[in-house]
């Protein structure tokens, strides 16, 4: 798993709307004001949540994003599989999106290694929510810096 640039846009986005009462419609504008998120990609983002239940959006005069739910009871684990789908490194290990492999009755690897992988990926994102996120935000901390930190593919 590798986080992505959606996954830090997600984050930023989702701290904001965390700060803010459940009750209250937030305006793309102002999100992407408040979080230095350039509003077209923003866009893109909240409508994932929106459509993955995570967010809830209005349209017209007075709309815009809330949280579906309080900020403690969305876990990044949530977010992660939202934005980009699986979290485990390998489909045949995936609990959600699991894909056979011919080779699973035998292979070591598959409980030795990729297994605790994804339990301890799952764990960590799962212990993480938009709570977390949100004390990041009241904090001043920005995502941003993180988007050069990315690691990408050496191939």
């Amino acid at each position: 798993m590798r986080l992505s640039t959606t996954d830090i846009y997600a984050f930023q986005a989702l701290g904001y709307l965390g700060t803010q009462p459940l009750d209250r419609w937030v305006s793309s504008d102002e999100i992407s004001e408040s979080t230095g998120i350039a509003r077209p990609y923003l866009v893109r983002v909240l409508a994932v949540l929106s459509g993955k239940g995570i967010v809830k959006s209005k349209k017209g005069i007075g709309g815009g994003y809330a949280l579906s739910r309080k900020p403690h009871l969305i876990s990044l684990c949530e977010v992660v599989r939202a934005v980009d789908g699986p979290v485990a490194p390998l489909s045949c290990i995936s609990l959600n999106w699991h894909e056979p492999c011919v080779e699973e009755p035998r292979c070591h690897a598959r409980t030795a290694v990729w297994q605790r992988i994804r339990d301890a990926l799952l764990a960590v994102l799962g212990d993480v929510s938009v709570a977390d996120l949100a004390k990041d935000f009241q904090q001043g901390v920005n995502y941003q810096p993180c988007l050069h930190h990315l690691l990408r593919p050496n191939v």
